[in-house]
């Protein structure tokens, strides 16, 4: 089962990009750019890595993110990634980045964008990946902030697929920003917001309700509610849940409380992701093996989180079914 986890080809939705620099890589990065890191060694840098809760994951993300400097600064960040997707078996990626962590230390939005799309490019054509950005409001910061980065997003749209909503939950409601939701939908922008990671099941009736999103990243707090859980299978709602982030970031004690077996077996449309895979111990594998071994899942259950990650995936119909036809013809090699 590990090796048919390990080579099924997947799909990953819900992955920051900023949480790939591993520290390796945020050294060379901090070297080439003359930047001092509180940090002496990789092995620092790992034992920072213990954080106990959203906030103070932040806190290094965001520490770290200073490093990112120059295009080929977010070049060399986005090709690492998707080298870890070549290593995967992820065929297709969707992509996060936070344009305020950079835009507020004086980086152009062309500067991130274009580091970022080029190595994108590059991984279509070499390694054979396809993908698609997202741009993402940091929560904590204002409404009238978010409109600026979107005046800045509106001038690459064809490079921008979708608009979300990360970082600080917690105080930090759907409804605080309703009206860029809304100017970002009249743009013609998908919409996808975290809600129900640490914040309430309520976040995630009004990212619906209120920001009319196309999909919910996290949405692990639906379980309790069961009129929610109903909803959330009826309308078949997307659900980009990250394992290891929600144990690290202890929103369950550990993977044996994980609620995502419980949501698949309702019937809920969940997938799984890795989110910001150097900070939390795992890129799409681990995670899959992470609820594998804990969570006793059967064969039939990781085929289904595999499909439907690329059923909830913003990629045309077309391309849909050449995708699932290959996850169908490595099913039936792997069984014969």
């Amino acid at each position: 089962m590990i090796e048919f986890i390990n080579k099924i080809p997947k799909a990953e939705l819900h992955l920051h990009i900023e949480g790939t620099l591993e520290p390796k890589l945020m050294f060379e990065l901090a070297k080439r750019n003359n930047i001092k890191l509180e940090y002496k060694s990789i092995k620092e840098i790992k034992n920072a890595y213990n954080f106990t809760n959203l906030q103070s994951f932040l806190d290094i993300y965001y520490s770290g993110a200073k490093v990112l400097i120059t295009e080929q600064d977010f070049y060399d960040l986005t090709f690492e990634y998707l080298l870890k997707c070549k290593e995967n078996s992820i065929i297709h990626t969707e992509i996060f980045f936070d344009p305020q962590t950079h835009t507020s230390r004086n980086i152009e939005f062309k500067t991130i964008i274009n580091g970022i799309t080029n190595a994108l490019e590059d991984g279509k054509n070499e390694l054979g990946i396809s993908s698609k950005l997202i741009m993402c409001f940091l929560r904590h910061l204002s409404q009238e902030d978010a409109f600026k980065t979107l005046e800045q997003a509106s001038k690459f749209k064809e490079k921008i697929i979708g608009i979300g909503l990360d970082s600080s939950e917690i105080g930090n409601p759907p409804s605080k920003f309703k009206d860029v939701y809304e100017e970002a939908k009249k743009l013609g922008f998908m919409l996808v917001a975290h809600a129900g990671e640490e914040g309430s099941y309520k976040f995630i009736n009004d990212a619906l309700d209120i920001l009319k999103v196309n999909r919910i990243d996290h949405g692990v707090q639906a379980v309790y509610n069961n009129k929610l859980m109903q909803r959330l299978k009826e309308e078949q709602m997307a659900l980009t849940v990250c394992p290891l982030s929600n144990t690290k970031l202890k929103v369950f004690e550990n993977m044996k409380q994980h609620t995502i077996k419980q949501m698949l077996d309702f019937g809920l449309n969940v997938t799984v992701n890795s989110d910001d895979p150097a900070y939390f111990g795992g890129y799409l594998n681990d995670n899959f093996h992470a609820i594998y071994k804990n969570l006793d899942l059967s064969k039939e259950d990781i085929i289904t989180l595999v499909k439907n990650s690329f059923n909830s995936s913003f990629i045309s119909k077309e391309l849909k079914k050449e995708y699932l036809k290959k996850v169908d013809d490595f099913i039936a090699k792997h069984t014969s």
